[in-house]
């Protein structure tokens, strides 16, 4: 389980955050981690994800796995295979890769079995409602018209936040991340205050101009 507060930095397909890149983004990141005792994972893609892992001491996780088991599944990678290969976790349901309700079911089940943390994410209060029903191990919540923006879902729509918190407590006491439009510091401490146990980012730091003076100052949203 991942310590929290925590901040969880998506790398998506961005060229600033993929293959040479992607490892060098990383290494900045874990190295902030030390320094500041914050507890950070990424999420990488598969091609990037054995070189990063070799390369850091924080948590990475995989972008998305596929709910299938061995067999002929061509162009798949399943939980199984992916544990095997040493992943600390995997991302589920991201808005950029949608996923069925049983398929969220299938792979937080195996994830379970095979002692790999969840984070699942959703887009508003009553889907984080239905998948809290399923117990991941996070649910990152991210209104979807925020995403990539400039203004977070921290001070844009705070009011999402606080009631997917209540709704998803009334279910189960599943911690919630939350994301969209975070960039600062402020932007972390205000979703911290609002009961949201870390946040999930991805272009603020991807694709920040100075990646290290960003993740440093969203640590600061932690403390």
């Amino acid at each position: 389980m991942l310590e929290t507060p925590v901040i969880v930095v998506n790398f998506k397909l961005y060229e600033q955050a993929s293959g040479k890149n992607g490892l060098n983004l990383a290494k900045i990141i874990d190295t902030v981690s030390k320094e500041t005792g914050a507890s950070i994972a990424v999420a990488v893609n598969p091609l990037d994800f054995k070189m990063i892992k070799n390369s850091v001491d924080m948590p990475v996780f995989l972008q998305h796995v596929d709910a299938v088991e061995f067999g002929a599944k061509t162009g798949r990678i399943n939980v199984e295979l992916a544990k095997e290969h040493g992943i600390d976790g995997i991302l589920i349901n991201h808005s950029e890769r949608r996923m069925t309700i049983a398929d969220i079911e299938y792979l937080v089940h195996r994830a379970k079995i095979v002692g790999v943390n969840t984070i699942v994410c959703t887009n508003n209060a009553k889907v984080s409602a239905a998948i809290a029903a399923l117990s991941p191990d996070f649910i990152a919540m991210e209104p979807p018209e925020l995403i990539g923006g400039d203004v977070s879902v921290s001070r844009a729509r705070p009011e999402a936040i606080t009631e997917t918190i209540k709704i998803v407590n009334s279910v189960n006491p599943v911690p919630v991340l939350v994301g969209a439009g975070v960039k600062t510091g402020d932007d972390v401490k205000k979703a911290i205050e609002l009961g949201a146990k870390g946040v999930l980012i991805a272009s603020g730091i991807a694709k920040a101009n100075d990646p290290r003076k960003a993740i440093i100052d969203l640590v600061q949203g932690l403390m």
